[in-house]
């Protein structure tokens, strides 16, 4: 009896060493051995971009830091979320995020005062955010990464100022169709247009777009015509290429020709710099978003690993309400028809074949020298 009771303890610790470690709480997410040792728990690092309605976030934005950090670090997985301009739904994203293990937060928010709450619920779990192109406001954010943003309303203003001077339009009225509101560098877009273009323009009307929506903007230059007739204005500042797309439709559609009255853009859209070959947008304005995404992947990925900011970055400070944030600022480009080939071409953000689609594309790129 003695013997039999030996022999089912034996086989009941043999039972015991060969449960997969599967079954005893073990994934291969989290602590494993191996080789006499352990690897961490695999580094998440989440990206919330906020819309689709700007065209750089799916095609430039999102592939160019997935890209940058997989070359980084292969093993690191990537928590990709678009808020399609829905503020909640962002929250929502970012709240999943920080269940599903995100070691870092890259944020651009769809509402740069209401992403204060998802800086904070994120820094009480020790995790910390890199805002992302736009700067989220009263928020503890540990680093922010984008352009000189009041500077691209600067060169959209200077530039449509100095067209509108050389064609003997000076002092004359123009439309401004800023971005959204909810949006800073909106906000920062516009002061900086404004501190050009007041007092050596008119402006006879003015609007902020929400949602950045070019339906939205079509819609507001169509209010424009009917308040200063047709021969009314003699230029618009557009905030982006999106509103300017709606506001040239919105021309077009008043029997009104757009290379008649000078328009500005920004991001450098396909479409974009397709109308500023054309002629029916004056310029637009580049900013160079692959440095922008490798830069904030290197970030990313030095935080997601405890490790110091890479000593190839210069950092300056940009103040959101709540503190003097450690910031990396890229420089904006303004683009015309003659420097297409010299900035965005030359730097592979669009080929010479992508941007030359049509006959009256490869017709208008030959006369600058694109072909």
């Amino acid at each position: 009896m003695r013997g039999k009771k030996l022999l089912v303890w034996v086989v009941a610790m043999m039972l015991i060493v060969a449960i997969p470690a599967t079954l005893t709480g073990c994934s291969s997410g989290g602590t494993t051995t191996g080789g006499g040792g352990t690897t961490a728990t695999k580094i998440k690092i989440a990206l919330l971009l906020p819309e689709t309605k700007t065209a750089r976030y799916e095609t430039q934005d999102r592939p160019l830091f997935e890209a940058k950090v997989k070359a980084l670090d292969p093993n690191i997985e990537i928590l990709y979320s678009n808020a399609n301009q829905d503020a909640t739904e962002q929250q929502a994203q970012a709240d999943a995020a920080l269940t599903n293990g995100a070691t870092v937060l890259v944020l651009d928010p769809v509402d740069s005062a209401s992403a204060a709450s998802i800086v904070a619920k994120a820094k009480a779990k020790n995790v910390p955010v890199i805002s992302y192109d736009r700067l989220i406001l009263n928020a503890d954010v540990d680093y922010y990464v984008s352009f000189d943003n009041e500077q691209v309303g600067k060169l959209q203003g200077q530039a449509l100022l100095d067209k509108l001077t050389a064609d003997g339009n000076a002092g004359k009225t123009i439309v401004m169709i800023n971005g959204s509101p909810t949006d800073n560098n909106a906000t920062l877009f516009k002061a900086g247009a404004h501190s050009v273009l007041d007092g050596k323009v008119k402006i006879g009307a003015e609007y902020d777009t929400p949602d950045w929506s070019p339906d939205k903007a079509q819609t507001e230059m169509d209010q424009a015509i009917t308040k200063l007739g047709k021969d009314g204005f003699v230029g618009v500042y557009c905030a982006n290429d999106g509103t300017c797309g709606g506001a040239i439709a919105a021309m077009k559609g008043a029997g009104i020709d757009p290379k008649t009255r000078p328009s500005t853009g920004q991001d450098a859209e396909l479409a974009g710099i397709q109308r500023v070959l054309l002629g029916e947008q004056y310029m637009t304005i580049y900013k160079a978003i692959k440095a922008e995404a490798d830069a904030t992947a290197e970030l990313a990925v030095a935080l997601a690993k405890g490790e110091g900011v890479p000593s190839s970055m210069t950092l300056s400070k940009v103040n959101n309400g709540n503190k003097d944030v450690d910031s990396v600022l890229l420089k904006p480009v303004a683009v015309t028809k003659d420097t297409i080939k010299t900035t965005v071409v030359a730097d592979g953000f669009w080929t010479v074949e992508q941007i030359l689609s049509t006959p009256e594309l490869v017709a208008a790129g030959k006369a600058v020298g694109l072909q």
